[in-house]
């Protein structure tokens, strides 16, 4: 059960980031509604799929690594079928209602740019970030799961191959630090100015260091924290890291590409601890608690759905993309949280009973990206 509440902390973390996500996709309606201190954070929005990529390996380990280490290459196909039930059933239902869409901006006679048919069987075998395409197209986010596909097909190499579960403590973090250190030199030497450019290009390249890192990040956790001590040693190093590399980052912004990575890492480390339970104390406290962590539930519907429903939203309803009233920007943020609580009730937990019946109960209790 302990770690079941510990993960509650990272749902949390979860929703948010998809929400911030989304507020980076409307970023250019909302600009003028809100101060400029709020819109600088709301650019870096894309961040938030970095944040999902280290979180995924670290949750993915979690749930996953001692079936490999138990049961060998066996694990495999029944992780590959787990991870195919998590993400492809909404990912495929979302790319149906895109290409319905298509179909009728065609039938209309409107434009079709960013539809390409030529790209679409890529989307639909999730290759469309694997380096094929030159920019994104169809439902944008799905790069990220795209390129999570090939994290998930490496991810039986990483535990079986390698020494990671029994790897010690100081090779973990030396492993971490070098996986965020050599992506920040790939990333520089191509010309990178920050961690969100040139996603067709690069994503994958972000997506296999950070899942990596947040694997190594996992097995050092489990590794120390049943001792104490080494455990207020660690968060200590890990304040350490975040104030450190967010001081660097704010000196220079091409630093982004070494320090976010560690920093979120370290933030990773730390809300893993956090002894929140599924159900807060009674009180006041208790919904808001709830209603954090079911946000971080839905999470990967809100992920996955908001960049169509904006389209079609703006057709509906705005005149100005620029200059989108108040109230309007409110309702396409209800719709979103509506259309996120039906996708994940009658599309994504149905897909993954579908396919995967014995779904592990700590994926449960903290979706990947």
């Amino acid at each position: 059960m302990t770690g079941k509440q510990q993960l509650h902390g990272l749902t949390i973390a979860r929703g948010l980031a998809a929400w911030l996500v989304v507020l980076f996709h409307i970023r250019g309606g909302i600009r003028w509604l809100l101060p400029n201190e709020m819109m600088t954070v709301i650019d870096k929005g894309y961040l938030a799929v970095d944040f999902f990529f280290l979180l995924s390996g670290f949750v993915i380990y979690l749930s996953a690594h001692k079936a490999f280490l138990t049961d060998g290459w066996r694990a495999a196909l029944p992780f590959f079928r787990r991870r195919f039930a998590r993400i492809y059933p909404l990912h495929f239902f979302m790319l149906a209602l895109t290409i319905i869409f298509v179909l009728i901006l065609t039938a209309t006679g409107r434009s079709t740019i960013g539809y390409p048919w030529e790209e679409l069987p890529l989307h639909i075998l999730l290759m469309q970030n694997w380096g094929f395409t030159e920019k994104l197209s169809w439902n944008h986010p799905a790069w990220s799961i795209s390129t999570e596909a090939v994290a998930y097909m490496m991810f039986p190499l990483l535990m079986l191959a390698t020494p990671l579960a029994r790897a010690p403590r100081w090779a973990l973090a030396t492993g971490i630090v070098a996986a965020a250190a050599i992506m920040a030199i790939w990333l520089h030497m191509a010309g990178l100015p920050h961690l969100g450019a040139n996603i067709s290009g690069y994503g994958l390249v972000r997506c296999l260091f950070e899942f990596a890192a947040g694997s190594m990040l996992c097995a050092l956790w489990l590794r120390i924290r049943g001792d104490a001590t080494q455990m207020r040693i660690a968060t200590i190093i890990a304040i350490a890291v975040i104030a450190g590399a967010g001081w660097a980052w704010s000196m220079q912004a091409t630093r982004e590409l070494w320090a976010f990575p560690l920093m979120t890492a370290s933030a990773i480390f730390l809300l893993a601890q956090l002894p929140i339970q599924g159900n807060a104390p009674a009180g006041c406290a208790a919904l808001p608690l709830r209603g954090l962590i079911y946000l971080g539930e839905i999470s990967y519907a809100t992920y996955l759905s908001h960049f169509m429903l904006f389209i079609w939203f703006k057709i509906a309803f705005v005149d100005h993309p620029a200059h989108i009233p108040p109230l309007t920007v409110a309702l396409f943020l209800a719709l979103t949280f509506l259309l996120s609580v039906l996708l994940y009730h009658l599309v994504e937990k149905p897909g993954r009973r579908l396919f995967s019946p014995r779904r592990a109960a700590t994926t449960a209790a903290v979706a990947t990206a």
